[in-house]
């Protein structure tokens, strides 16, 4: 049995413990692997969940942005030299643009790597990885599909539109299929579901996380709704799916649609 737990959500999903914190950002407990740690609430959080990230050995980045990344110190003060599983590019200057315009707001990760590599063993990687026992780091992802990319990057001086490349998900073998469990799904959900099916030579059966199709208009979200209704035995929508896109689902799939905050959890069974 796999319990996935969130950590940190936009929204808190019940209301108790008392004190459970939402903020803008992500962070999910799976097993004993950390994915991603959102602002600043996830620890917080933890420990009134009883989740004892202070045991865990892994933290999975799934892509630099500050609303992932900014708990990162934070975890890691609690944590034993666990492994950081990243993809190099995290470490890019990111930049916010509003309506294609330059702002120059820092939208990256807002630690260098050798004030991270102090507490943790960095593990950088671009192809799939696994962390634990049936859960694997994805790796970067093909982008054949439709992706939502946002911000600029800085490299060598020059600042352009940002692939956002580094973006990851995590994947979760279970006795029926693949969970996928995702940070923000810049790569695109089309893209990252069947790259994790193209790698690991099963069918997605679970998505959980933050899906951006908040980043889709109506008629976008409509179409992949058709796409999931064939595929998943659950989608549990977080983050940065979006309250039309969740109102959507939930009216086209409620037989599997859950939206999700601060201390919803999930099990499966795993392998």
């Amino acid at each position: 049995m796999v319990e996935i737990t969130i950590l940190s959500d936009n929204t808190v999903a019940r209301p108790y413990p008392r004190g459970l914190r939402g903020e803008w950002g992500f962070s999910v407990a799976i097993g004993d692997v950390l994915l991603d740690t959102g602002q600043s609430a996830a620890i917080h959080n933890a420990k009134l969940l009883g989740v004892p990230v202070e045991e865990f050995g892994s933290v999975v980045v799934s892509h630099s942005h500050f609303d992932h990344t900014s708990g990162m110190l934070g975890v890691l003060n609690v944590m034993n030299q666990p492994n950081v599983y990243c993809h190099p590019d995290i470490w890019d200057h990111r930049y916010l643009d509003r309506d294609g315009q330059f702002d120059g707001a820092p939208l990256g990760i807002p630690y260098t790597k050798s004030t991270l590599e102090a507490k943790a063993n960095i593990v950088e990687h671009r192809d799939p990885v696994e962390v634990a026992n049936g859960v694997y780091a994805l790796g970067e992802i093909p982008r054949k599909h439709q992706d939502h990319v946002i911000g600029k990057v800085e490299r060598e001086d020059n600042v352009s539109k940002d692939p956002i490349m580094d973006d990851q998900s995590v994947v979760v073998e279970t006795g029926d299929g693949l969970a996928l469990v995702l940070g923000c799904c810049h790569a695109g959900l089309r893209n990252t579901v069947e790259h994790a099916e193209s790698v690991y030579g099963g069918d997605v059966r679970y998505i959980i996380g933050g899906t951006h199709l908040i980043a889709m208009d109506s008629e976008e979200i409509h179409q992949i709704a058709d796409w999931l209704a064939r595929k998943l035995d659950l989608l549990v929508g977080a983050h940065c799916t979006g309250t039309a896109a969740m109102g959507i689902l939930i009216e086209r799939l409620p037989e599997i649609f859950e939206p999700a905050g601060v201390g919803s959890t999930i099990q499966l069974d795993g392998v």
